[in-house]
């Protein structure tokens, strides 16, 4: 059923997404770097508090002169400060529910990646309690109605001794010294949430917690510019022997006040809790199973490390060998985190098809998907070419990845194509073992979109092996102006038909190898 919601929004998703590659680029697409700018947004938020912290009077009386001061005294740093402290807010709810979007839209949440889902949760709750507590200090009408409402919908639960919304009724009950325990609660808070976004990730291996240098310097100029166009400023000061009725709501943070208003604070509790425990287990609505983990083979794995260096999901360790081979250490996987991508095949220094299939058994190996089940796939589509084709034409052939751009809706009489688990699972010495035999005259590499690999590093891997820059690495006597790469999605099809037919132009105009021999 969710495949129906699913498939329909990622089309949609991808489009809308590859309409910013044009402006931003591949590698600086926002919209591939949402959790990484939640967390950037976050420093700009601490980084902007602790200077707002330093003009501010931890006061009934005080709070609300000291901010208008900070705003207006200083109209080109404390001014622009509060403006950052705010919309960096802003900005982190929405880079925080667009990622969260995306991943479920992405179908990346499930499986391996429940853990990361699933605590993901709390920070959602601990955002908005950072945010409405900044209101609270602020202590002008928007500060009054959201502390009155928050107030009367915690006491709905019944938890406290005396209801907190006693603190309210008039100017005399509400003390300093609650107000100092406010700002406790508005340092604090935000403290959870850090550490509450770093177990988001611990699970994750080499998760990207900043976003690229280039956006984050067009991130902070853009939030430059709203401040300066647009400053936050205050609502009139609060005045407890008032009933605020109109006030400017920041619907970021406060779109379930009117709900409160309308329904109660019973009926919010429910929608909220119920919507909350219905996202935690989303994982499990169907549980996501991947296909038999990798498996390690004792007598060819030399404890390389490459598979455990490669692996995107941390599924393989490097543990004491106790089998009497000379080398000391041996690979194991934990197939309770291994996705069976097979990226830990392409790092495998044994995986070469230059050996006959009777011999063609690796370190580690998919048993669903073996080696020697690529092996007959290349030769099966080799076969398939013809030795001339009209007109000159090259003969090319494919492999793409399950969650690419579908290489099985080419049709060309000049190409065939292989489809793996994932791109990063080719070993570069099968584009060696096509081109050196002369198998083919050209090898084209598809796999998902730059920068948002499914498997999240199988096309940055491949790059790296091609350019030589990663083991294994395409060797220097394998002609690179014969081996193409196209990135892209599902939705990307046109895109790789132009690129076949650009890549059988140039290997038109390349010489024969005989031409270049002589």
């Amino acid at each position: 059923m969710l495949k129906n919601i699913q498939l329909p929004l990622q089309a949609v998703l991808l489009k809308f997404e590859g309409w910013f590659d044009n402006p931003f680029g591949p590698e600086w697409n926002p919209l591939r770097h949402l959790g990484a700018l939640s967390f950037f947004f976050f420093w700009v938020v601490a980084v902007s508090g602790v200077y707002v912290y330093i003009f501010f009077e931890t006061s009934v009386s005080g709070a609300f002169q000291s901010v208008e001061s900070l705003t207006h005294d200083q109209p080109y740093i404390g001014g622009i400060m509060r403006s950052f402290h705010r919309y960096a807010s802003d900005a982190m709810v929405v880079t925080t529910f667009i990622h969260l979007a995306r991943e479920f839209v992405m179908d990346r949440y499930r499986g391996v990646r429940w853990f990361t889902w699933f605590t993901g949760v709390p920070i959602i709750w601990l955002l908005y309690a950072s945010g409405i507590g900044g209101y609270w200090l602020v202590w002008d009408e928007l500060a009054q109605y959201l502390m009155i409402a928050s107030a009367e919908w915690l006491d709905w639960l019944s938890i406290f001794g005396e209801p907190l919304a006693n603190n309210f009724l008039t100017p005399e009950a509400f003390k300093d010294r609650m107000f100092s325990l406010l700002l406790f609660l508005h340092i604090a808070i935000p403290l959870f949430l850090l550490i509450a976004c770093f177990i988001h990730v611990v699970k994750i291996s080499r998760p990207r917690i900043n976003p690229p240098k280039g956006l984050a310097i067009g991130t902070l100029i853009m939030l430059t510019v709203l401040s300066l166009v647009k400053p936050a400023v205050s609502h009139g000061p609060a005045n407890l022997d008032k009933v605020v009725v109109n006030v400017e709501l920041d619907w970021f943070y406060a779109i379930a006040y009117p709900l409160f208003d309308m329904w109660g604070a019973g009926a919010l509790w429910l929608i909220a809790l119920t919507l909350s425990i219905f996202i935690a287990c989303l994982p499990w609505m169907p549980k996501l199973t991947f296909q038999e983990a990798a498996e390690v083979d004792n007598l060819n794995c030399n404890g390389c490390s490459r598979c455990y260096a490669d692996c995107p999901f941390g599924a393989v360790t490097m543990q004491p060998r106790t089998d009497g081979r000379p080398y000391p250490r041996i690979a194991q996987v934990d197939p309770d985190i291994c996705t069976s991508c097979g990226i830990c095949v392409g790092s495998c220094p044994t995986a070469t098809p230059f050996r006959s299939q009777e011999m063609l058994i690796t370190g580690i190996d998919l048993p669903h998907f073996r080696l020697t089940k690529l092996r007959a796939d290349t030769d099966a589509s080799l076969d398939r070419l013809p030795d001339v084709l009209p007109e000159g034409a090259p003969r090319i052939i494919i492999y793409g990845c399950d969650h690419g751009i579908d290489v099985d809706k080419i049709e060309s009489a000049n190409v065939v194509v292989t489809s793996l688990p994932c791109i990063g699972m080719l070993p570069p010495s099968f584009i060696d073992y096509i081109l050196m035999k002369e198998k083919a005259d050209g090898v084209l590499l598809t796999g998902c979109r730059e920068g948002d690999c499914y498997h999240r590093f199988g096309i940055h891997w491949t790059e790296q092996r091609l350019s030589g820059e990663r083991d294994p690495y395409l060797r220097k006597r394998v002609p690179k102006e014969r081996v193409w790469t196209c990135w892209g999605a599902v939705t990307d099809n046109a895109k790789l038909k132009q690129q076949i037919d650009d890549f059988s132009t140039h290997l038109k105009n390349l010489p024969t190898s005989q031409e270049a021999a002589e």
